[in-house]
């Protein structure tokens, strides 16, 4: 088996990771920018605002979400938006994207205990139902979600009987690792489809991306387990390295327990958007991103109607998600155009 399939499966497969509800935060694998802050959400709300007020979209825009989980980051704009410019939630339509019914019933349920009838919330299980003319999209951390093969030299990494090992790439692999400049390291083949669903999705359109990685392939393997908040490199959970250096545990104990994950190279994506007709329009660090969108005159705004006490306390929540060691550098955001003239 492919390790993309492998990898599908233990994400999205019938009891798939990201299948069932589960806990982000605190409590959980990891954190995210969203279960960080809700201000994550609230300048990405100012970024939705200030594209509508440039006329580049209009106040009748669909907002829709990509990878909600529960749609706190839509319900962190969705209340941002309500501070700043209540008036576009009149004409605003929101919309998630969820496979899972589960979830889509997870989130209904949270939406109706939070805005009640005052906002209009449709679900659509992938970009191929939604056909609008122009929509505001957003998501947090899923192009490092997508499955993906694991390449080293001219050789891909296969899964059996829960072994792993490299074996001769395909022709097809083969071109598009050559493409890439990946010698060493993940390649995902799901971007290029994702970018042409996007752009039949809607006429005109913003999408607002972050995630973690780098411009350029990183010539190592980035591939690894969360568990409780501790990373586990994949291949010390393998007998594929030496005694001294594997983890107790192997991966398949953590199979569609745990989060898998690897690091994005956003030229791969800079180019599958590209031949989707769709240009790139803005790459930047997260650090540099919130504070472009707005985050700095939020905080003002904020400390005007709080005690000094509750302002500490969400400057103290915030410092993660512009922090150079943290997420301020390691995280990217990226946002692509597709109808500017």
């Amino acid at each position: 088996m492919r390790f993309s399939d492998y990898m599908h499966e233990w994400l999205y497969g019938k009891e798939g990771y990201y299948t069932k509800e589960r806990t982000i935060g605190k409590e959980g694998d990891f954190y995210t920018a969203v279960s960080t802050s809700m201000f994550f959400g609230g300048s990405i709300a100012k970024r939705l605002i200030s594209t509508i007020e440039e006329g580049f979209l209009s106040p009748n825009t669909y907002v829709v979400e990509i990878g909600a989980h529960k749609g706190y980051l839509l319900a962190d704009m969705i209340q941002f938006i309500y501070t700043l410019q209540p008036t576009l939630l009149k004409s605003l339509t929101f919309v998630i994207v969820e496979p899972f019914a589960a979830n889509a019933m997870m989130q209904k349920r949270y939406f109706q205990e939070s805005f009640g009838e005052a906002i209009s919330l449709l679900h659509v299980k992938s970009l191929e139902e939604l056909c609008v003319d122009e929509a505001f999209f957003v998501a947090n951390e899923i192009f490092d979600a997508f499955p993906c093969e694991v390449i080293y030299n001219d050789k891909m990494l296969m899964v059996e009987n829960e072994k792993v090992s490299f074996e001769t790439m395909d022709t097809f692999t083969c071109k598009k690792a050559e493409a890439y400049g990946v010698s060493k390291g993940e390649l995902c083949l799901e971007y290029e489809a994702f970018a042409t669903s996007m752009a039949r999705s809607a006429k005109r359109f913003e999408f607002i991306s972050f995630d973690y990685g780098d411009k350029e392939a990183r010539g190592d393997f980035s591939l690894r387990v969360y568990a409780n908040h501790q990373v586990y490199p994949f291949f010390g959970l393998s007998d594929l390295v030496e005694d001294p250096l594997r983890e107790q545990k192997s991966f398949v104990e953590y199979f569609a327990k745990s989060d898998i994950t690897y690091d994005v190279t956003f030229n791969h994506l800079f180019k599958a958007f590209e031949m989707a007709d769709i240009r790139l329009h803005g790459y930047m660090t997260q650090m540099k991103a919130l504070v472009d969108f707005g985050l700095i005159e939020l905080l003002e705004l904020f400390s005007k109607h709080v005690t000094s006490a509750v302002y500490e306390k969400e400057m103290n929540r915030i410092k993660p998600l512009i922090d150079p060691s943290f997420m301020g550098e390691r995280f990217k955001m990226v946002s692509f155009r597709k109808g500017e003239r």
